[in-house]
């Protein structure tokens, strides 16, 4: 007879972040994440106080695997490398997952301040690393920005690759 291995605080919160992306903040149950994890609301409940408490720990953790920047970068074949970095691979997680967060945050306020926090410290990272390019107009920045978080939104992702390559390049230009 086997046993199951125990459960720690964040396979449920990984589990979260797989349910919010596939079925938005509705799917933050006790209920729903014990079927998907093939265990009991008892497991859940030995870790998280209760479900608003569990957001608040999703909103924490998801926060701290998305919130690592790169150290500002000291000279221009730095920055030109972060900046195609950051416009092609995004700033860390899943775009799913990052999609379905903007979409709680619409109603959640604790989502929202989540967020307006990590959009702050990556549109800072990325105008400091405009600057290094010597673009200093900070709507470059809150549109390159912008590009990146609404081609998640988009289907074709070969398309919006190419498009924010194309941007980048146009950025690059101005220097």
């Amino acid at each position: 007879m086997s046993r199951k291995q125990r459960l720690t605080a964040d396979d449920w919160l990984q589990a979260g972040l797989q349910a919010l992306a596939a079925s938005g903040p509705e799917a933050l149950k006790a209920e729903p994440l014990a079927r998907a994890l093939d265990t009991t609301k008892g497991s859940f409940y030995w870790h998280f106080e209760d479900v608003p408490r569990y957001r608040q720990a999703l909103l924490r953790f998801w926060h701290d695997l998305t919130a690592k920047l790169p150290a500002a970068p000291s000279e221009k074949a730095e920055a030109v490398a972060q900046l195609q970095t950051m416009m092609r691979d995004g700033f860390g997680g899943d775009p799913a997952t990052e999609a379905a967060m903007r979409s709680w945050a619409a109603t959640d306020p604790q989502a929202r301040e989540t967020l307006a926090g990590l959009d702050k410290a990556r549109l800072a990272h990325l105008s400091a690393v405009l600057r290094e390019l010597g673009v200093t107009n900070p709507d470059i920045a809150r549109t390159l920005y912008a590009s990146k978080v609404g081609m998640a939104l988009l289907s074709d992702e070969v398309a919006d690759d190419a498009a924010l390559t194309t941007l980048v390049d146009l950025v690059l230009a101005l220097r």
